[in-house]
């Protein structure tokens, strides 16, 4: 199998040749997998023609009537392997180069692609959308904001604050789902230091928004009143009003407000770049970096707490860590400093073996833009025992990690997300401990879920 060339056809016209890439984590000691679904154009006279629109199809079943097969695609899966759909209908690498390769040929032979349905939801405006230059951009200007410097110099210690008041507050409850819990927590930090928004003093009204959203993201797109789906959408265009009422109220002040943030930031590329960065692009921007940064890390930290609740010996040396870091301050309740938060090198390993085995974004999608020759060897798992020799991707991202993706598309929030994770670690194994109560099984559909939750309840340490 060695020889085995994979052609993906270019683009022509107005029937694009489409690669679907996606990368995710599979459990059992699974690093990545790709997924590349090819749609073949005209000329392959051994396929059945699709007459819509003259391009041929490959075999198999179109679905129902007008949903096609969007049940399907929907379902979950049973457990954290590839879903079904995908295992049937597209061609699954499990190549570590093949995803490298893939993400490192970013805008050259391929780029961001997306369904028009998921755009829908997301917003048309999208940053997935932008490409180029601009979108190079606003990645460095992001990085203003959550880039090493700032993560050392003020948000590690918002982030603990954060975590622990959130903490101390579950501490009087039976019990709480924790990936909403942490959403909310995590919602608290980004919208302040994004937007300048206290969540805390305005009745939670964008986070209540932001939760219908999210609820209905994975429902049946079927957009009348009364279901999911139209509490989603109805979710999203109330985020993105309450979205434009303060970019309204922050142009037509002329208060300094504290520090600078990502407002600010839309402001100097949309003088930049007048023509590309629309009040309605800025918006779904805004909107999408809000959603993305809770969504994402709230379900890594439930993927982490899952696994150490099930390895009691991970957990215990976990805790002889944090114990160890308390031990060596002169005031026990002190901040942590940047130097501690580096120093947690078996915290590190927990936060990338929970997301590799459970992937917080296993779906990725890339568009063939020239023709494209890879060397695949199909069906052959790529297996990548975690030890804890193995040198931590410094940025972010190597052929054997890829929870934040890779190459120019490497996630702007990584470093950030996994600063949260270890902080919310610290605090939690430091001052409480915790018993599952219910739920706590994860699966794929597509995106990571957690079908009846994981809910937990929260007790001090003596």
């Amino acid at each position: 199998m060695e020889g085995v060339q994979l052609l993906l056809p270019v683009a022509q016209g107005s029937n694009p040749c489409i690669a679907l890439v996606t990368a995710g984590m599979a459990v059992l000691a699974t690093a990545c997998w790709l997924v590349i679904r090819l749609v073949f154009v005209k000329g392959n006279t051994d396929r059945r023609p699709c007459e819509a629109d003259g391009m041929r199809m490959v075999p198999g079943s179109r679905g129902l009537p007008i949903i096609g097969e969007t049940l399907e695609f929907l379902a979950l899966s049973p457990s954290l392997q590839i879903p079904a759909f995908f295992q049937r209908h597209l061609i699954v690498s499990l190549d570590p180069e093949v995803t490298n390769f893939v993400f490192q040929q970013e805008e050259r032979l391929f780029q961001m692609w997306y369904p028009d349905s998921f755009i829908r939801i997301i917003g048309t405006d999208s940053l997935i959308r932008t490409h180029g230059l601009l979108h190079r951009h606003i990645k460095n200007l992001a990085l203003r904001l959550f880039g090493p410097e700032n993560l050392r110099r003020e948000i590690i210690h918002d982030v603990q604050k954060t975590v622990e008041a959130s903490l101390s507050s579950w501490l009087n409850q039976p019990s709480i789902e924790l990936k909403e819990a942490v959403s909310s927590m995590i919602f608290k930090v980004t919208a302040k230091k994004l937007i300048s928004y206290d969540s805390s003093t305005s009745d939670g009204k964008m986070w209540k928004q932001y939760d219908a959203f999210t609820q209905g993201l994975f429902a049946f797109p079927l957009c009348i009143p009364g279901t999911a789906f139209y509490k989603c959408m109805q979710g999203r265009k109330n985020v993105i009003k309450m979205l434009k009422e303060i970019l309204d109220e922050r142009k037509n002040t002329e208060e300094h407000h504290e520090s600078v943030d990502f407002f600010d930031v839309i402001e100097e590329v949309k003088a930049e770049n007048p023509d590309q960065m629309t009040e309605n692009a800025a918006l779904d921007l805004l909107f999408l970096l809000l959603f993305a940064s809770f969504e994402t890390t709230s379900s890594g930290v439930t993927a982490m707490l899952i696994f150490l609740t099930d390895n009691p010996e991970a957990l215990q040396e976990l805790i002889e860590e944090h114990n160890n870091i308390r031990k060596r301050k002169a005031d026990k309740n002190s901040e942590i400093t940047w130097e501690e938060y580096k120093s947690m090198k078996f915290t590190s390993h927990v936060i990338h073996e929970a997301l590799r085995l459970a992937s917080i974004a296993p779906v990725m999608f890339r568009e063939a833009i020239e023709d494209v020759h890879i060397k695949v060897l199909i069906c052959c798992m790529h297996v990548a025992i975690y030890v804890r020799n193995i040198p931590e991707p410094a940025s972010g991202a190597s052929k054997d990690f890829m929870a934040f993706g890779g190459g120019l598309r490497l996630c702007v929030g990584a470093h950030f997300a996994k600063l949260q994770m270890a902080v919310f670690l610290h605090c939690l194994v430091t001052k409480s401990s915790w018993k599952a109560i219910k739920g706590g099984r994860m699966a794929l559909s597509p995106g990571l879920r957690f079908p009846e939750g994981f809910h937990i309840q929260l007790f001090p340490k003596a």
